[in-house]
């Protein structure tokens, strides 16, 4: 058996936030180069501040300033720094008790090695050159070099922060089955290649390892026809981060002749408004030269121009 495919997937999006009240002035006072903590009801000094006191459950109202310098309550090593964290290099994740808090902040240490960093040691904050009023203005800690770190604060007429953009991502490599490697391997020959379940008989496109009806393994392959039924679709109107094409447009789900579970794909080269169920397309193939293992292969359906297919032809397959 031909070696199973797998390829490297990205799923990402920005996550965009409002800050309120507590949150926004500590951002605030992190774009001007300042500390902002809460003072609670029993005492404590808590940065970055709760946005409700934890004991009374009070709204936060009692700001303070505290020191960018403070002192290493706990630490951990990072050998090997992953994409996204503070430090391309290796570096400490610290605990600092700040001076005037009386609970610790969690935020990088840059040191060059664990025999350079003990508890009980002093640091100072080495401030982003450009704040932007993100966790990120503070780059890290460093040890203290004496006296407060400076920093250059930018003017005091800026509009405080009330919201923020984070960018969420996750990595991972996604492995294909016999089966579908099967049908990747078929894309990139110009072929669509489904399973049959030998039970039941229903073809499965993209293939399924076992049929979902009987659980029986489907390991007939059946090549199929590149023209099929519109079973139902939608009409992408709305804008977003990262799409290709300019709404509006149709994504449907498309019954290929032969098979028994329509796939999901982009109907192109007909206004949005006259797509409907029952209307018969054909995959229009990008140039070959493009060509990989990938779905992608066929750039959109389009219609062949013949007859809507009758109702009780696909309807059993929406």
């Amino acid at each position: 058996m031909s070696r199973t495919l797998s390829a490297p997937v990205t799923v990402a999006f920005d996550y965009t936030r409002s800050t309120g009240p507590v949150l926004g002035r500590f951002l605030t006072g992190l774009r001007d180069g300042v500390l902002v903590a809460a003072r609670t009801s029993d005492g404590e000094v808590v940065v970055p501040p709760p946005e409700y006191d934890p004991v009374t459950h009070a709204a936060t109202t009692d700001f303070v300033e505290v020191s960018p310098t403070g002192t290493v309550a706990s630490w951990t090593w990072v050998p090997g720094p992953v994409a996204a964290q503070p430090l391309e290099r290796p570096f400490a994740f610290a605990l600092v008790l700040l001076d005037g808090a009386t609970q610790p902040f969690l935020h990088a240490l840059d040191v060059a090695s664990p025999d350079d960093v003990t508890t009980g040691m002093r640091v100072q904050v080495r401030w982003r050159a450009e704040r932007v009023g993100a966790i990120t203005d503070i780059e890290c800690f460093e040890p203290a070099a004496g006296g407060a770190p400076p920093v250059d604060r930018p003017r005091s007429t800026l509009d405080p922060v009330t919201g923020v953009v984070t960018p969420v991502a996750l990595d991972y490599t996604y492995a294909a089955s016999p089966e579908e490697s099967a049908f990747y391997r078929g894309l990139a020959e110009g072929r669509i290649v489904g399973q049959r379940c030998p039970a039941c008989a229903k073809v499965y496109v993209p293939p399924r390892s076992a049929c979902p009806a009987d659980g029986t393994p489907t390991t007939d392959e059946v090549e199929l026809a590149h023209t099929g039924t519109v079973t139902t679709f939608c009409i992408v109107n709305v804008p977003f981060l990262g799409q290709r094409i300019t709404p509006p447009y149709v994504s449907a789900y498309v019954l290929l002749d032969g098979a028994d579970i329509a796939f999901l794909h982009l109907i192109l080269d007909i206004p949005a408004e006259e797509v409907r169920m029952g209307m018969r397309v054909e995959a229009v193939w990008k140039p070959r030269e493009e060509w990989g293992t990938t779905i992608e292969n066929i750039s959109h359906f389009r219609p062949t121009g013949e007859p809507d297919a009758a109702y009780d032809t696909y309807s059993q397959h929406l």
